[in-house]
């Protein structure tokens, strides 16, 4: 077999699945694989026993109480009395460490997660994403995957009265409610038709059910469209899915697109050597990895689904890890994406959870289980595939790690930005997620400085949402403190409303490279939530950030030289983890050091820092803490106030 066919041709034909081939657990289960590095087959490794035992750990065990039984407690939602009705995508990886250890512990925690599943399973075999029966059922595709790849892969760990029961139940999650519900790809956000691909092309093989292969082709098919031109991004993460914004821009999350939508047609691709989507796919993968920093954090900065972005990820989607790895043949680049993504997750670990950002544990902030048995899954996968994974290290830089100049992404009114050692994102993206209860899900837009990264001492500013709104209630964690936007901005208050360039859809950027600086002009309105503009008062301004190697720029100013009635402040929050000094030299210096660098923020007015209990304000989008600095534009002509940013 070519060294890139797909796994689940190589059947467990000890479990009795019958699909013929060699086993995959054959032999010592810590092989590296061909060109596979060991380092990386042991990071992964490492990391998905922590996850395992940090989610078992938390998982009850009381056989008289089958309401509760099995079911994996919320270290951070228990207390809002909520139960994540998913955790039984558990039972992959908890069946992988079962057949790699031995340790009975690791079969037990699986067969209970399961057990409980049925507190939320339907008549028609679909679970509900939480306990209501009439909560959210299209999450049954990734807990079909997770049961299709734990019976496939480790089946023949179980006894055969377990392995029939599990697989009728795979059945019939497959044979009543996904036949029926995912008839079309485009019936809801691109992420499930996408992942269905996979989905349908794995049940298939393992159910030896021919019809639910034939649509996986189906969907192959009819999934080229969403590769959007010029950078073959995906499109169709928002409602609907094919809406255009005012500037006919499509919806792009990027969270979703590397955390789901790619791994469901790269698997599926690679399953069926699907030569033409398997090109389709490469050139989508490159395009998307633009925008991975250079620490594996993905700049999700602009995104529609905003909301659920953590700075590694999205919070309750699986991970960009098996597409990047199982096309690392490929683009090498490929493999430090995975790698550099993993150690990110693994440095974002705690006491055996994944936590939902860098500065979590210096907050005091619980984690979320969802995001580690979400993420256990696609460790699983990795291990499981290592014997037949390319060659993943981190030899190749990244894009943006080796970038020089402004790169242009028409297709998102997004540009990036990299001079000597800084990195940086502005957003005009106008495409906004809707749902029937919000109509205004702001992420980072305006004309906005979205991202500013140093090499050394890396995120510096990072975005959230404009204001914090929990779409997905029994998904998403309460702020812990007040709601305050982390997206650098120009912003006034009239009569108790909050007017703001965040909110400007129609913000106009420019941009500019003489060799030596890079430089963006933007010009902007002030707009409250309803993006209705300021009256009464300047509401036109004007921006830039400029960046040498030396130093970043920002100047803010009114546009036509008008001084406004009330104070306007430009707003600058300084990534800093609580524990890294914070020193204000004087009311136009401020100096932040952190353990590679310090950083600088100089000012021609005077900086104030915003007072918070904890000497730091946290936001869960995308999980850090910041130094709140605010600068009031000077009531003279022109308003203009400058800011510089360097690294000493």
């Amino acid at each position: 077999m070519d060294r890139r066919g797909f796994l689940y041709t190589m059947a467990l034909s000890s479990a009795g699945l019958g699909l013929g081939g060699t086993s995959l657990l054959s032999g010592c289960r810590s092989y590296v694989g061909e060109g596979s590095y060991g380092s990386y087959d042991a990071l992964t490794k490492s990391l998905l026993k922590d996850w395992c035992d940090g989610m078992i750990a938390h998982q009850v065990n009381d056989p008289s109480n089958p309401k509760l039984h099995g079911v994996l407690q919320c270290p951070a939602c228990e207390s809002r009395g909520i139960i994540h009705g998913r955790c039984h995508d558990a039972v992959y990886p908890f069946m992988h460490m079962a057949h790699v250890t031995g340790e009975q512990k690791y079969l037990d925690a699986a067969i209970n997660v399961m057990e409980w599943s049925k507190n939320v399973t339907g008549p028609d075999g679909r679970w509900t994403n939480d306990l209501p029966p009439k909560s959210w059922h299209g999450t049954s595709i990734f807990g079909a995957i997770a049961l299709a790849e734990a019976i496939h892969y480790h089946g023949e760990m179980l006894d055969e009265a377990k392995l029939k029961e599990w697989t009728e139940r795979l059945a019939k999650v497959a044979g009543e409610y996904l036949w029926k519900h995912f008839a079309k790809i485009d019936f809801t956000n691109v992420n499930y038709g996408m992942t269905s691909l996979y989905g349908f092309n794995l049940i298939g093989h393992v159910l030896h059910e021919q019809k639910y292969i034939d649509r996986s082709r189906k969907f192959a098919k009819e999934a080229k469209k969403y590769f959007i031109e010029p950078n073959k991004l995906i499109f169709g993460e928002g409602k609907p899915y094919d809406n255009r914004s005012d500037r006919g821009l499509l919806p792009l999350d990027l969270g979703y697109n590397v955390e789901e939508s790619l791994n469901g047609a790269v698997l599926y691709a690679l399953a069926e050597q699907d030569a033409e989507l398997l090109e389709l796919v490469t050139k989508s993968l490159e395009g998307h990895l633009q925008f991975m920093l250079p620490d594996g954090g993905w700049d999700n900065s602009w995104g529609t689904r905003q909301a659920k972005w953590t700075y590694w990820g999205s919070r309750t989607s699986d991970g960009c890890l098996p597409a990047y790895s199982m096309m690392a043949d490929r683009n090498p680049a490929f493999g430090t994406a995975a790698y550099k993504n993993a150690e990110l997750l693994q440095r974002c670990t705690a006491d055996g959870l994944l936590h939902g950002g860098p500065d979590y544990v210096s907050h005091g902030i619980k984690p979320c289980i969802h995001h580690t048995f979400a993420h256990a899954k696609v460790l699983a996968f990795v291990q499981d595939s290592m014997i037949h994974m390319p060659k993943v290290d981190k030899s190749t830089p990244l894009p943006r790690e080796s970038a020089n100049g402004i790169k242009e992404f028409p297709e998102l009114a997004v540009w990036l930005g990299a001079r000597g050692p800084w990195r940086a994102t502005v957003s005009a993206y106008d495409s906004q997620y809707k749902t029937k209860k919000e109509k205004h899900l702001q992420q980072a837009t305006g004309g906005s400085l979205a991202v500013l990264y140093h090499q050394k001492v890396g995120p510096i500013l990072t975005s959230s949402m404009a204001d914090y709104v929990m779409v997905e209630p029994l998904n998403m964690q309460p702020l812990p403190g007040e709601d305050f936007a982390f997206t650098t901005r120009v912003e006034t208050e009239k009569d108790g409303m909050w007017y703001t360039n965040l909110y400007d859809l129609k913000a106009d950027v420019k941009t500019k490279d003489d060799g030596k600086q890079i430089r963006f002009d933007v010009n902007a309105s002030l707009n409250d939530r309803e993006h209705r503009p300021l009256i009464g008062d300047v509401v036109n301004y004007k921006m830039s950030y400029a960046m040498n190697r030396g130093k970043v720029t920002i100047q803010a100013a009114s546009a036509d030289g008008a001084v406004s009635q009330n104070a306007a402040s430009l707003v600058v929050p300084i990534m800093s983890p609580s524990g890294e000094k914070v020193r204000q030299v004087s009311d136009k210096r401020i100096e932040v050091t952190k353990s590679e660098g310090t950083v600088v923020v100089e000012s021609t007015a005077p900086m104030k820092i915003k007072k918070s209990p904890k000497g730091r304000i946290f936001n869960m989008v995308p999980g850090m803490e910041c130094v709140p600095i605010i600068i009031e534009l000077p009531k003279s002509v022109g308003m203009k106030a400058e800011c510089t940013i360097s690294i000493i």
